[in-house]
């Protein structure tokens, strides 16, 4: 029996919240901030708009499991993957503006069907993914940080 999980970070940004979402939806700074592990592949023309579908790619020796996701929720400051495979789930994205910035909010909720797999991100994988999501964060304020000249 899978059982749905939730992780949430958020981090303040000196950027303006279309600088901190470009980070988002430009496939090519996305790169500069994913985990190099992970790969991001659109399944046609790359693109953020609702519906539109691509692969992430979990880079491992012996395996490569993939996750297709699908843009279901989409506004600005606001981009929500959802996704299939071998975890099902959301991961949420928004930009909230601040007085110094934007707020980033990432929510990662998912379940993972085969109690196997479960059972293998329980003991390996779960502090990890969590640790990883803040670096991840960290990584793209960096990058949305380069953005902006007012900082």
């Amino acid at each position: 029996m899978s059982t749905r999980q939730v992780i949430e970070h958020s981090i303040s940004v000196c950027a303006s919240a279309t600088e901190v979402e470009q980070c988002l939806t430009q496939l090519d700074l996305m790169h500069r901030w994913l985990n190099p592990a992970l790969r991001c592949e659109p399944i046609g023309t790359w693109s953020t708009d609702l519906g539109a579908q691509s692969r992430f790619i979990i880079r491992l020796p012996l395996w490569q499991p993939t996750l297709i996701s699908t843009v279901t929720e989409r506004a600005p400051g606001l981009l929500v993957w959802s996704f299939e495979g071998f975890f099902r789930g959301r991961d949420r994205w928004e930009c909230r503006p601040e007085a110094e910035g934007t707020r980033l909010l990432n929510r990662f909720e998912f379940e993972i069907p085969n109690p196997v797999v479960q059972v293998g991100f329980d003991w390996f994988a779960a502090r990890w993914t969590k640790r990883d999501m803040a670096a991840q964060l960290g990584r793209l304020k960096q990058v949305a940080e380069t953005l902006n000249n007012s900082c």
